[in-house]
């Protein structure tokens, strides 16, 4: 058996943020790694006089002092769960661990560990040094590990270096908030890329924004250990090396909190609450209703002109979203999510159309106490099977359907205690692919990353886990907006782009490679919700026979009856 990796921390206290600690826990209770040692910044925490410290407030703090402010008010108005940085104590988990501590050189930006600092870290033959503290760290202690010092960019490095982290994503209208992880190098902020996610920006919340990025990027780093200790060094670093082939360029400004300034918090603030009183006033008179719509081609193949398609409009009280189709007889069966608003649960219903666009009103067909939605639809030789979004249930499970079109009877579990969505199974190669959206740490985003599990046998039980998970992982693409469909012999999967808002819009990605090692895919088109003012989101996209059926967001005046009602709630 192969000797663990032999992991250092670089800390500036003992208490450390929620989301490291679940993350050093990972590691240290893993089967690839060990923490061996933990070097401590001993002058972090050393105290200032009473005249530096007012000389530090008005010299360096004053100027932020909204921004601090704002950062209070934030966490009060948005209160996250769980807090990604609520404030645990590392020696819980590392109370054996022994600890080195140094007085860094101080520069201006940076820290410099000393010679003598230097040649006792070499000692302890670590492998990889995680930098959960410090400044900018420069000079040897780069190269001290074996493989370097791993550190968070808790943003996109193409486009953002400096900090805050969340803040100038929020401040600056950015719908995508990336984190890069990396190899630190004496280039600051452009070390090697060992991994990239983009999350949605909560315009709404600098906090709520980073909390979401925070506990989803704590998986990067025991991942990528994991990665490196199965594939090898020659191995890892060869796919590490073609990450990183191309060079990246970086023309944006250096962003520092200095540069806030209270003047710019105050027009942000007055920005935001702008925001909510403009979105309370929409909500009186309007109403965001998922909706769906349709078109039929003149041959067998999905339709691609979206401004062409025909409403349906489902009453005030409900929305009809997630649409999936199979065609009978020159019948058509449209399997929806129907969501009552005062229940506040979906169940799965069915609207019948035929070959003229007449339809029906929908059916209630499937029915829990827990919340279903996206109805996968698919047909596994002469049977045909639903898999309905179960996250509440923290199952993925399969129905099978008795008696077309409106009895359904449960099969099985294909995979219990998992919190997933809109799953979508593929049969390729001899094989079932189960696609599907997960939020493995609780307080991340279920929008985010993908995952893919397969198996031979569509009821076996046993769903091996892809090496590569997860396979995607960006707001912009992972997530599912229907089955695949073939075009000109190539496969594509539909996904959804939830970066301005959930549901905005669709991609199309064609399938370029899918296999137990590796998958890969190219968007080649994308669907935004431009050709209708009133539509404003649209994710899901399903056909069968000549019928294609899309959803969308569509925003519906209030009646004068409703506004009172809606005005009497409050």
């Amino acid at each position: 058996m192969k000797s663990k990796l032999k992991i250092g921390i670089l800390i500036n206290d003992n208490m450390i943020p929620a989301w490291s600690y679940k993350m050093i826990k990972q590691i240290n209770d893993s089967y690839y790694a060990e923490i061996t040692l933990l070097v401590k910044n001993s002058d972090y925490n050393v105290k200032k006089s009473f005249f530096k410290k007012i000389v530090y407030f008005f010299f360096t703090n004053f100027n932020i002092l909204l921004y601090r402010l704002y950062n209070k008010l934030d966490k009060f108005f948005y209160v996250p769960k769980p807090d990604a940085f609520e404030s645990k104590n590392i020696f819980e988990i590392l109370n054996n661990v022994k600890i080195i501590e140094v007085i860094p050189k101080k520069t201006k930006f940076r820290d410099i560990i000393k010679k003598d600092d230097i040649k006792q870290l070499r000692n302890e033959n670590i492998d990889i040094f995680i930098r959960m503290g410090f400044r900018i760290l420069d000079g040897e202690i780069l190269n001290v590990a074996k493989y370097g010092i791993w550190s968070y960019h808790h943003a996109d490095n193409n486009v953002n270096r400096g900090s805050p982290p969340g803040f100038w994503e929020v401040f600056l209208d950015w719908k995508v908030s990336g984190v890069t992880l990396q190899i630190l190098s004496d280039d600051l902020d452009n070390g090697q890329i060992l991994y990239k996610s983009f999350s949605q920006t909560k315009l709404k919340s600098v906090g709520l924004t980073k909390n979401i990025f925070y506990w989803k990027a704590l998986s990067f780093m025991p991942n990528k250990i994991k990665e490196l200790y199965e594939l090898g060094e020659i191995n890892f670093f060869k796919k590490i090396n073609q990450l990183n082939n191309d060079p990246n360029f970086y023309s944006n400004p250096l962003f520092r909190t200095k540069n806030i300034g209270n003047i710019k918090i105050l027009g942000f603030i007055f920005r935001l609450v702008f925001n909510f009183i403009k979105s309370r006033i929409f909500d009186i008179f309007f109403i965001e209703q998922w909706i769906l719509l349709f078109k039929f081609n003149q041959n067998d193949s999905i339709s691609r002109t979206i401004f062409r398609f025909k409403k349906i409009l489902p009453p005030f009280d409900r929305f009809w979203a997630d649409p999936f189709v199979i065609e009978r007889k020159n019948n058509y069966y449209i399997f929806v999510e129907e969501f009552i608003y005062n229940t506040n649960k979906g169940h799965i219903s069915l609207i019948v159309m035929d070959d003229k666009g007449n339809y029906s009103k929908p059916v209630r067909i499937l029915e829990k106490d827990y919340h279903l939605s996206y109805p996968f639809i698919f047909e596994d030789g002469k049977d045909l099977y639903m898999i309905p979004e179960s996250k509440e249930n923290k199952t993925i499970d399969l129905y099978k359907c008795i008696e077309f079109p409106n009895v359904w009877e449960f099969n099985s579990t294909l995979i219990n205690d998992i919190e997933a969505v809109d799953t979508t199974v593929l049969y390729k190669d001899e094989k079932y692919w189960m696609f599907t959206n997960i939020a493995i740490n609780k307080g991340a985003s279920n929008l985010d990353e993908l995952y893919i599990y397969s198996s031979k046998t569509l009821n076996s039980g046993q769903w091996t886990y892809h090496p590569n998970n997860p396979v995607i992982s960006d707001v912009r693409f992972a997530r599912s907006a229907g089955k695949f469909f073939k075009y000109k012999n190539n496969l594509y999967r539909p996904s959804q782009n939830n970066s301005n808002r959930y549901g905005y819009g669709m991609n199309i990605n064609k399938v370029l490679e899918l296999n137990e090692l590796k998958y890969s895919e190219e968007t080649v088109s994308k669907i935004f919700p431009n050709w209708n003012p009133n539509i404003i989101a649209t994710h899901t996209i399903n056909s069968d026979g000549k019928l294609t059926v899309i959803d969308g967001m569509y925003k519906r005046r209030r009646s004068f009856y409703q506004i009172i009602k809606y005005l009497f709630k409050f």
